[in-house]
């Protein structure tokens, strides 16, 4: 196997291999989206609460992900940090229909964005403005707005709406954030 893998790679036909980190406060449907972007055939029947973190893999036309699932229970957010180093990209998840919380999640994602090891790299972003099916939620633009995401200059970003449960939004923001990784230099 071992001409076989160098040949594929050499012809660009194997899968490059990247590491996501899925974020955002607790019970905004961090795992719900990372269970609809596997194969159907893979997928969880009931999803709970992660503790700590999960890891995912699937793949896509291009890519082979490998997604760390991370908790956002404020206990677990320490954690976070222990994986940037060896990240390619970051999904981060917003729960468009919790106003109180979007202070929170604010101040998270600020936390993330300085820290040294994401400050530095080029890596591309993905918001999901998420559960948009509920009658109360904030249109994209507006958790744009209240997150400040304008303000990020020195990184690829794009918020999308989604539904993870019925799964909208999702092959959008996954098709950017793939776009936006192939034109990485690693």
């Amino acid at each position: 196997m071992g001409l076989l893998d160098k040949l594929s790679g050499w012809l660009g036909l194997r899968k490059k291999e990247v590491n996501v980190l899925c974020l955002g406060l607790d019970n905004s449907g961090k795992t719900t989206i990372i269970n609809q972007l596997k194969p159907s055939n893979t997928q969880a029947q009931e999803i709970v609460p992660t503790i700590g973190f999960n890891i995912e893999k699937f793949k896509s036309s291009s890519l082979s992900f490998t997604v760390f699932d991370m908790s956002g229970q404020s206990r677990y957010r320490n954690l976070w940090e222990h994986y940037y180093k060896e990240s390619h990209a970051i999904i981060f998840v917003i729960d468009s229909g919790d106003k109180l919380r979007m202070v929170v999640a604010k101040e998270e994602l600020d936390t993330l964005l300085k820290h040294e090891d994401i400050r530095s790299k080029k890596m591309p972003v993905l918001f999901f403005a998420n559960k948009m099916d509920l009658r109360d939620a904030m249109s994209s633009v507006r958790v744009s707005q209240m997150l400040s995401l304008e303000n990020i200059k020195d990184k690829p970003w794009h918020i999308c709406a989604s539904d993870a449960i019925k799964g909208e939004g999702l092959q959008e923001g996954l098709d950017w954030l793939q776009d936006h990784i192939k034109t990485m230099k690693t």
